[in-house]
Formats: C-alpha cells, structure tokens, sequence
C-alpha cells in the first residue's frame, strides 16, 4: 500500500466524513487506522477503505473497538 498516497488519501477520506483518527504506516507494510464517528459514517469510510486509492492493493480490512486517545481531527502520524 505504500507509495501511492494511501495515508493521504485517507485522511482525506476522513476530513471528507467527518471523522477523527489517526492513520500510519507499519513496520510490516501495513497501514494502520483508528477512526470515530456516527456508525453511519464509519460504514462508509470502511467502504472506501477496502477500495483504497488509484493503484492501491487492499488485502484485507479488519475493524476492531478501539481504546486509543485520538485527536480532535484526523492526522497522518509518522
């Protein structure tokens, strides 16, 4: 997922929603997420997520509750 924008395009994603998080990528290659809002909108940035942006491979998606202190906003981290 790396090397297409994937953290940019999700935070705009997010900003676009509504929503407050934090996304960055992993050691592993990985992009990790932590997003809050309306259930409503959090189904629809799911949506996107699997997606992705132009050029982006998605192998998977998974959700989990979080207890992670997140921003006021939604910030790409590293």
């Amino acid at each position: 997922m790396q090397g297409v924008g994937f953290r940019w395009w999700t935070r705009r994603e997010a900003n676009r929603l509504g929503l407050r998080g934090t996304v960055r990528n992993r050691p592993d290659g990985s992009v990790e997420v932590h997003a809050v809002g309306p259930a409503d909108l959090l189904d629809t940035f799911r949506a996107a997520l699997r997606i992705g942006p132009p050029g982006a491979r998605v192998d998977r998606l998974r959700s989990a509750p979080s207890a992670a202190e997140l921003p006021l906003d939604f910030r790409v981290i590293g």
